[in-house]
């Protein structure tokens, strides 16, 4: 540290300068403190996340569209297109319709995964995720391969490839 012992002039004025020192000492120390904590804090396992775009959703007449809501008793309700269906009507309509959709195409060797029918989830934003996950469940169960969701865009945003 630095120290006025003396004064050349015979001034006796007080002195104005600011010891700056301790000030860069302590940034020093912060400075090699935060280069040895920050690698230790930020530990990512590497990942390659998807790029999100909006898409139209372009509906094929053979998709199935599911509604998912609350009923007020607090068990779930799931509408095929404007019919209430239980768990087990959904898993017993989408195999009779999955079976009917490949009958129609003259048999599974016919068919390709772009042909198979696609279900379409809308589910209201205050539903558990268990009612949701369950109708997933049971569409795979009975074997559609593809599930999607609908969603509402952002207002202002536009079709945009990432």
């Amino acid at each position: 540290m630095a120290m006025s012992v003396g004064s050349d002039g015979g001034d006796d004025k007080p002195m104005s300068d600011i010891n700056t020192t301790p000030l860069v000492d302590v940034m020093l120390v912060l400075l090699i403190i935060f280069l040895i904590a920050v690698p230790v804090v930020v530990q990512t396992v590497d990942l390659q996340l998807p790029k999100v775009a909006f898409e139209p959703t372009t509906t094929k007449p053979e998709n199935v569209s599911l509604s998912i809501t609350s009923a007020p008793d607090g068990s779930c309700a799931v509408y095929w297109n404007l019919t209430r269906v239980s768990s087990d009507e959904l898993l017993n309509r989408a195999v009779a319709k999955l079976e009917a959709d490949i009958k129609k195409a003259g048999g599974v060797e016919n068919l390709t995964p772009e042909d198979l029918p696609e279900v379409h989830i809308r589910g209201d934003i205050n539903v558990p995720y268990r009612c949701i996950g369950g109708t997933i469940y049971t569409m795979q169960r009975a074997g559609f391969p593809k599930v999607g969701f609908i969603s509402e865009p952002e207002p202002g945003t536009t079709t945009t490839r990432l």
